[in-house]
């Protein structure tokens, strides 16, 4: 599956933004979805993931509260829904799929498919 993502950008804290992550190639709902993220000088992290039902939804402590994945595989789509965003939420994210159409796992080893990342920075 190929994915790609957008609606990274520029927010004050406290705003919010949408990531999309449009996918192709492959049928979408055979696939658990995750999101990742990796600030400057850090190791990619774990943020969200969702079955491919969309029934099944687990976050990093971090976000939980704030973030909200979801996918409508009606469209063959993927987001995630960010509010309150804190500067410490700056980093280039990613999307990615993985063949465990139940997965709740939180490794990036596990998620076979990427997105190209889409940046998003938070200012103070």
């Amino acid at each position: 599956v190929q994915l790609q993502a957008s609606g990274g950008g520029l927010v004050q804290a406290g705003g919010s933004l949408r990531l999309s992550c449009a996918a192709s190639g492959r049928t979408f709902n055979n696939y658990g979805m995750g999101w990742f993220r990796q600030a400057p000088g850090k190791e990619r992290e774990f943020v969200a993931a969702i079955s491919w039902s969309g029934v099944g939804t687990y976050y990093t402590d971090s976000v939980k509260g704030r973030f909200t994945i979801s996918r409508d595989n009606a469209k063959n789509t993927l987001y995630l829904q960010m509010n309150s965003l804190k500067p410490e939420d700056t980093a280039v994210y990613y999307c990615a799929a993985t063949s465990q159409p139940h997965t709740s796992s939180t490794m990036p080893r596990d998620f076979g498919s990427w997105g190209q990342g889409t940046l998003v920075t938070v200012s103070s």
